[in-house]
């Protein structure tokens, strides 16, 4: 792949190293500045490339911050993480983030469309403006994903569901390899459950590799074919649930 002009970090985008899983973690240990503990405590993870797997664990249980370590969002204090064998940052085009709905300014001035090509930037870099192909790439996932219809609205006037399914485009639209979604099916409606779900197989059956937090365990028998049980910052290593297999390899495809 072509490397943007000025991109966002001194890394440039690296190749996948052969043979890599598509996300390793290593001991991580994550702590947020003016914690007294560690939100993540030694996680060792390991996730094959084109697995769907899921991430459980009850509220505070380290779901979302493992998520945001992993999008290079925040610091890393101990241990690794390796995303295609290559480091965080190396190649932030192979990561999308889908944070939850309720971490978003909705009252940014700023349309549906312009909210989606933000998934382009990052192959981009500074400067430059999102030409011909980004915008078809846009129109093509807001079709997809039943916004086409709303392309030029504030993104503050979308319902519940529909915010959620303009944050599923934009990560689609970034065309990445690895996607990180945290909680996409919480408070939302059935047509927007569905169309996620939707979206979810469609990526699986691309050989994408997907990470879901999540507190629908309905699904963990037919969506997932590897779970992991987050609590209190480390993995459960009780789990008997098919796909994980321990404590230092919590998931395998």
């Amino acid at each position: 792949m072509k490397d943007p002009w000025i991109p966002y970090s001194r890394g440039w985008h690296a190749d996948p190293v052969r043979g890599a899983p598509a996300l390793l973690t290593e001991s991580l240990v994550v702590t947020y500045p003016g914690a007294s503990c560690p939100a993540l405590r030694g996680v060792s993870v390991r996730v094959s490339c084109g697995t769907c797997a899921a991430l459980v664990g009850p509220n505070g249980s380290g779901k979302s911050t493992f998520l945001k370590a992993v999008a290079g969002l925040l610091p890393v204090a101990s241990g690794a993480i390796r995303v295609h064998g290559n480091p965080v940052g190396a190649c932030h085009h192979r990561v999308a983030y889908l944070p939850q709905r309720g971490e978003i300014d909705w009252g940014f001035p700023i349309s549906v469309e312009r909210l989606v090509l933000t998934g382009r930037y990052v192959h981009l870099g500074w400067l430059a403006w999102p030409g011909r192909r980004d915008r078809q790439i846009a129109t093509a996932v807001l079709e997809r994903l039943g916004l086409d219809s709303l392309a030029g609205q504030q993104i503050g006037k979308l319902s519940g569901g529909q915010q959620q399914r303009a944050l599923l485009a934009r990560a689609l639209a970034q065309e990445a390899d690895l996607l990180l979604l945290d909680e996409p099916s919480n408070g939302v409606d059935a047509r927007t459950q569905e169309t996620i779900y939707d979206a979810m197989r469609s990526l699986r059956n691309q050989g994408k590799t997907l990470v879901v937090a999540t507190h629908d365990l309905t699904l963990l028998d037919g969506a997932f074919g590897a779970v992991v049980r987050l609590r209190d910052g480390e993995v459960e290593t009780d789990s008997s649930r098919n796909g994980v297999a321990g404590k230092e390899r919590a998931w395998t495809g």
